[in-house]
């Protein structure tokens, strides 16, 4: 787990290699494996930022543990730049998300990851 979420007004021409490449750079960017990431993409649909729908994107990362004001400062950072160059979306037509819920409240494998790392 981190599983990211984003949402973007702008068109993506190659849905799954968008995916792909998205899914290798969270992995790098967060420090986890990619056997770990998911990525959930909606492009190409209605979303105002500031009042007018030029390019944006709202992006939501749900992860355990590494989630924290230092990092999510580079994190930050990382992914506004990725957006910039792929999508073309400035730095100022976007909003980061973070999201550590604790490990009783993500589910994986039928049980919850408090039960599986305890």
């Amino acid at each position: 787990m981190p599983g990211l979420d984003l949402k973007t007004n702008v068109k993506v021409a190659d849905e799954k290699a968008f995916c792909v490449e998205f899914s290798k750079f969270a992995a790098e960017t967060l420090g986890k494996p990619e056997d770990y990431i998911s990525v959930h993409l909606d492009h190409n649909k209605p979303l105002t930022f500031k009042g007018t729908f030029e390019p944006a994107f709202l992006l939501t990362i749900v992860s355990l543990d590494n989630l924290q004001p230092e990092k999510n400062e580079k994190y930050s950072k990382a992914f506004f730049e990725f957006f910039k160059e792929k999508l073309n979306v400035p730095g100022d037509r976007g909003y980061i998300t973070f999201i550590d819920p604790g490990r009783s409240h993500i589910g994986y494998k039928g049980t919850t990851f408090q039960a599986l790392w305890s």
